[in-house]
């Protein structure tokens, strides 16, 4: 019975090694010279200049729901294209619906302003 469970067991090892195990080595055999030059920010190559919980701009999210969209269009699609003779006109007006609502998410952004950016 416990033999069923080795393959399990011997993934779940596998994996922590691989997830930790890089950086155990790069902790150990890594050089660590600190100075007040790599402890700084460095994301924009410039000096934090206000609070990090300051607000953004609403255009911000309105650019990641669009990426969300097209993201979500392009998973779908693919796998619908190698299926697509199989599905036959069920599939293909089901693909028609999902498809028009995401050009109506397009509209809905493209109005808003979201792909004008200041």
């Amino acid at each position: 019975m416990l033999e069923n469970y080795l393959p399990v067991v011997v993934f779940i090892v596998l994996g922590i090694a691989f997830g930790v195990g890089p950086m155990l080595i790069g902790y150990l055999l890594g050089p660590s010279k600190p100075d007040a030059e790599k402890n700084s920010q460095f994301e924009c190559g410039f000096p934090v200049f206000d609070d990090s919980r300051m607000h953004f701009n609403v255009r911000y999210y309105l650019v990641a729901i669009l990426f969300i969209l097209f993201d979500l269009e392009v998973a779908f699609v693919f796998p619908w294209a190698v299926v697509q003779s199989e599905l036959g006109w069920f599939g293909f007006v089901g693909m028609s619906i999902f498809l028009f609502l995401l050009v109506v998410g397009f509209i809905f952004e493209w109005k808003n302003g979201a792909l004008e950016w200041e």
